[in-house]
């Protein structure tokens, strides 16, 4: 079979019919719409006393909120952010929180779950949906509710489930207000895209490339700081547009226990392909820890790349992030021959619980 040519564009159509490539080319003005109407949200104003920052989520809805922590951390916000992925609210979650409700559909029962412990407890909520059981929890608790319209998936409503979220801890108060290095940060996203987009050739297409060398491939992604949710995101974006398995990492951490490790099982060595993600934000002794941690896996015989995330604010390295790893993952399902789109086995799995 010949080799599919991500440059032609009839795979497009035929690979991709219900359209994801628009929703990720879209990214950047979502966010901003997102932006604009989490900044226009009433909240009440004992919200701005917050002592800490609670984000429920799951998948692509709570990979926002891991985005938000790191983001928090590495700004060096006083204001800690922490995320529930799960059924139950932490004992410690109290009046003083501001919880944050993310969830696409509304539906999404440990969100519910978590949600209405949350609201039980007298948190400061707000809700983050289209619809569903935590619209209806909202309206019912008179809380704070920012009800959204989305025709895609969940994973593709990213500027809703982190931009929202960023936007409306800036306004309270609780974490830097990037308000004014959003359009600068969202043209870099916007030029980051046309080099990698359909359109750009392969030989001059940054994420046309890196899918080519995955393909076949059992992806490593590692990231450190802010770029360590970005690896899950990329670990989650390929599951579910490529089809395909893949693993994601951290550093300092595993610099603590992985290296052991790197050339066993042999068999399983040459099907891995790892992929460190470098921005210039990170903390000098990370920087050095990234080059360390390539150098050990090539000689461990494991193939091994840094890759440059672009942008000159962390807000932008973290956007630029989000839209070449939204590209790579999907130009991914097409070499594997895949609908990128369709997610049946996520489905099923609900049905059956």
């Amino acid at each position: 079979m010949p080799e599919l040519s991500l440059d032609t564009a009839e795979i497009y159509g035929r690979l991709d019919p219900h359209g994801l490539l628009g929703r990720i080319e879209g990214l950047p003005e979502q966010i901003a719409g997102a932006w604009a109407a989490a900044r226009a949200l009433d909240l009440p104003a004992p919200y701005r006393g917050a002592t800490e920052i609670v984000v429920l989520g799951m998948g692509g809805s709570g990979i926002g909120g891991a985005l938000l922590q790191a983001l928090a951390v590495d700004l060096g916000a006083r204001t800690p952010v922490r995320v529930v992925r799960g059924y139950r609210l932490p004992a410690s979650v109290s009046e003083h929180a501001l919880v944050l409700a993310s969830s696409n559909s509304g539906d999404t029962e440990e969100t519910v779950a978590a949600f209405g412990q949350a609201i039980e407890r007298g948190a400061m909520c707000v809700a983050i949906t289209t619809g569903g059981r935590i619209a209806a929890m909202a309206r019912d608790a008179g809380v704070p509710l920012l009800s959204f319209t989305w025709p895609g998936e969940p994973r593709s409503a990213l500027g809703w489930s982190f931009g929202s979220l960023l936007a409306i801890c800036g306004k309270l108060g609780l974490l830097p207000d990037l308000d004014g290095e959003l359009p600068s940060a969202l043209d870099q996203m916007r030029a980051l895209g046309r080099t990698i987009g359909r359109d750009a050739p392969e030989v001059s297409n940054q994420a046309k490339q890196l899918a080519r060398r995955l393909t076949g491939r059992l992806p490593v992604f590692i990231g450190a700081e802010a770029m360590a949710p970005m690896a899950y995101r990329w670990r989650t974006q390929v599951n579910e547009n490529g089809k395909s398995w893949a693993i994601a990492d951290e550093l300092p951490e595993m610099n603590h226990n992985a290296p052991v490790g790197y050339g066993l099982p042999q068999r399983i060595v040459p099907l891995l392909h790892a992929v460190l993600l470098r921005h210039a934000s990170a903390h000098p002794r990370i920087a050095l820890r990234i080059e360390a941690t390539h150098d050990q896996m090539r000689r461990a015989g494991v193939d091994a790349e840094i890759v440059k995330v672009a942008g000159d604010s962390l807000l932008a390295q973290m956007l630029c992030g989000l839209v070449l790893g939204d590209f790579t993952s999907y130009y991914l399902g097409l070499l594997n021959g895949v609908e990128p789109s369709p997610v049946e086995p996520l489905i099923e799995l609900k049905s059956y619980l």
